[in-house]
């Protein structure tokens, strides 16, 4: 689902109209800009990324009928219509295999797969 789409179904759901919920639903999924597949949502569409949505845009909103909406409730809906559920971080880390270079030995692929690239220590 879009960004906007979202939107709309928060309008919907919470009264508004959709650009008052545009920017949270468009950083849930600011991730596709870069990896445009499903797993961008292992970065944001989880447990942790709801409260880190509330950090970063404060506990509620008011949108534009002067209603109060909870940033968390606006976080949640957006999940659940991608996943129909609400997984944790845990969940997504629970999949990914345990790299070397995940505690400084060698590469990562970013940098082995070009040669052209160079290390961070440069």
């Amino acid at each position: 689902m879009k960004p906007y789409t979202h939107s709309e179904s928060s309008a919907k759901k919470f009264g508004g109209n959709p650009l008052d919920y545009l920017p949270i639903h468009q950083w849930f999924d600011a991730s596709k800009e870069n990896f445009p597949d499903n797993r961008h949502r292992a970065l944001r569409h989880h447990t942790q990324g709801i409260f880190e949505a509330e950090r970063m845009f404060g506990y509620r909103i008011e949108n534009s009928d002067k209603r109060i909406v909870h940033v968390r409730d606006i976080g949640e809906q957006h999940v659940l219509e991608d996943l129909g559920f609400i997984p944790t971080l845990s969940d997504y880390f629970s999949f990914m295999s345990y790299e070397s270079w995940m505690h400084g030995e060698g590469l990562p692929p970013s940098l082995t797969q070009n040669k052209n690239k160079t290390s961070l220590k440069d």
